[in-house]
């Protein structure tokens, strides 16, 4: 009698690592286009590395960014859900190496390969729960907090993990269009947390101390 063949092991790392069967890798330069709002919805993103800034436009041509995204997220997920057409401009800030998912694949990874379901579902649940603290956010909290919160979150403080206090810096237009408020209003707080000591520059980037936890906790 033939000897059954065990079980194939699925790997969530290495899945998410290589090119495939429906699966792409693209290398982006910096400001690439990567599909644009209006473009059609046919396909998931993961970053390996690099990080994404998605971006939408109003009727009247106003430009706001929804976000900027870092290393192990996921975004053109809105396809899975019936999105036919892509309602944001995504761009590559940096360099950026990214997985493309055709939805097809998608589909069936998440009907068959439960690790994945899982994983993709607390991502989801994740990501749900950071769009209404940006709406809490922009509705009551003032624009320094929200210039403080976005600057936590881009260097990780409150996730699992250690934070990563040195981020790349972000030009003050992109982090004005970010909280809804104006570049010299971004200036002028950024000036103010670096004396303060909440933040300070070198030639690896801008460093966000805990302590500037102390502009988002003060009422």
């Amino acid at each position: 009698m033939a000897s059954k063949q065990p079980l194939r092991e699925f790997s969530l790392r290495t899945y998410l690592a290589k090119a495939g069967s429906g699966k792409t890798i693209l290398k982006s330069a910096k400001k690439e286009v990567l599909f644009s709002q209006g473009d059609a919805a046919e396909s998931v993103f993961y970053i390996q590395d690099g990080r994404v800034k998605l971006t939408v436009v109003s009727a009247k041509g106003k430009e706001a960014v929804v976000a900027i995204l870092d290393r192990r997220k996921f975004f053109g997920e809105g396809c899975l859900g019936g999105q036919t057409v892509r309602m944001a401009t995504a761009t590559s800030v940096d360099a950026s190496t990214i997985l493309r998912i055709d939805k097809a694949s998608m589909v069936r990874l998440l009907h068959d390969e439960p690790v994945f379901s899982k994983f993709f579902m607390a991502y989801l649940l994740s990501h749900n729960i950071r769009i209404e603290s940006d709406l809490v956010d922009h509705l009551f909290n003032s624009s320094e907090k929200r210039l403080a919160r976005v600057l936590l979150l881009m260097a990780h403080f409150g996730k699992p993990g250690k934070p990563e206090t040195v981020i790349t810096t972000v030009s003050q237009e992109t982090l004005a269009d970010m909280i809804g408020t104006t570049r010299s209003r971004v200036s002028f707080f950024m000036n103010k947390f670096r004396k303060l000591g909440f933040i300070n520059y070198d030639s690896g980037g801008m460093h966000v101390h805990s302590s500037l936890l102390n502009i988002v906790l003060h009422d």
